[in-house]
């Protein structure tokens, strides 16, 4: 099979986790014998760097025209510490997702079993958690009208839904229960937010379509509160932007770091493929950094994008392989040997073609 794929390494870290994502696809392809057509393109503090621009319309056109996108991280410490900046590169992502319409962001937690001593909560609280975020990506609060009044002294952000776009990210929602549990829960604060109520009203309509999925609705601030309690308890969890944007990386420590968890951002024609973390600017360039989040997120482009699903099993037995060895970055060497981020690549190429 020929694959097209958009590489957008972006800031930080992202260039080279994405190095490692890259290599490791190439031994899949060449395992499965599959062409890989890897077309590289700008965005973020890179872009404006470049052009001026954190989302160029080349990038645009390069993500248009592929099968699907694989990205590395957004960010640098310049532009967190100017909040006069006009152009910042997280307006990349932000713009990224709206003109590609990736309207789902998809954010599992699951726990490796090899790790349950490296969660911050006890393992007897954690083992066997397998979840899935959908959150809502285009609209809500950081899409609505904002701005400053009164000389500058009263700021406000607002946060606007339509029924449509509940819709579509319930029914992706909807969708998902029905190939796990048959679980979905409707993440909300419908005591106090109108657009909340709006989220509730529309999910409990749609449940006459979808009869054999249990359908729950629970207030953020308790799901906050659950997560940590009894994260096993939840299987598919639907939530607006704010909302979905805490609550994940929250879920995200479950596992026992944050370099281990994937995500996608789907649409109704293209996929976008990236780790949950940041651009981790700190380690830049030193060869430290995880790239486990971002080769996992390969794992499901195969699956999602092109439904190889043989490939991505196999990527994701060799990153359990390396776990359970001990061929990890510093992040979970615990005292033990830290290997570099190339190194992990280079084990996790050589399981994958032996």
């Amino acid at each position: 099979m020929k694959l097209n794929i958009a590489l957008l390494a972006g800031d930080g870290i992202g260039p080279e986790v994405i190095d490692q994502a890259v290599k490791v696809s190439n031994a899949i392809a060449q395992k499965f014998e599959h062409q890989i057509n890897w077309t590289p393109a700008l965005t973020g503090a890179a872009a404006i760097d470049a052009v001026g621009e954190p989302y160029p319309d080349e990038t645009h056109q390069i993500c248009l025209d592929a099968d699907a996108i694989l990205f590395g991280a957004i960010g640098h410490p310049r532009f967190d510490n100017d909040p006069s900046a006009t152009v910042r590169p997280e307006q990349g992502l932000l713009k990224m997702r709206q003109k590609l319409g990736l309207f789902a962001n998809v954010r599992p937690t699951f726990t490796f079993p090899s790790l349950l001593d490296k969660s911050p909560l006890k393992q007897e609280r954690i083992e066997g958690t397998d979840l899935v975020f959908l959150r809502e990506l285009t609209g809500g609060i950081y899409f609505g009208e904002r701005g400053r009044k009164d000389d500058g002294n009263t700021a406000f952000d607002t946060c606007t839904y339509t029924r449509s776009e509940i819709t579509r990210i319930a029914k992706k929602g909807f969708e998902l229960a029905m190939t796990r549990s048959k679980k979905l829960c409707c993440v909300d604060k419908a005591n106090v937010l109108e657009s909340s109520r709006l989220w509730r009203e529309t999910v409990q309509a749609m449940e006459k379509d979808y009869p054999e999925v249990e359908v729950s609705y629970e207030f953020v601030d308790a799901v906050a509160m659950r997560l940590v309690q009894w994260p096993n308890s939840y299987d598919v969890l639907i939530t607006e932007n704010l909302f979905g944007d805490i609550l994940t990386d929250e879920a995200s420590v479950i596992s026992g770091s944050m370099g281990l968890m994937p995500s996608a951002s789907v649409g109704s024609e293209n996929a976008l493929y990236e780790p949950i973390h940041g651009s981790f600017p700190q380690a830049t360039g030193l060869d430290i950094a995880n790239p486990l989040a971002t080769i996992l997120s390969a794992a499901m482009m195969f699956e999602m994008s092109f439904n190889l699903q043989e490939e991505g099993a196999l990527i994701r037995k060799v990153v359990d392989q390396a776990l359970a060895e001990g061929f990890v970055t510093e992040d979970l060497a615990d005292g033990g040997k830290a290997y570099k981020t190339s190194e992990v690549g280079d084990y996790l190429v050589a399981a994958i073609l032996k």
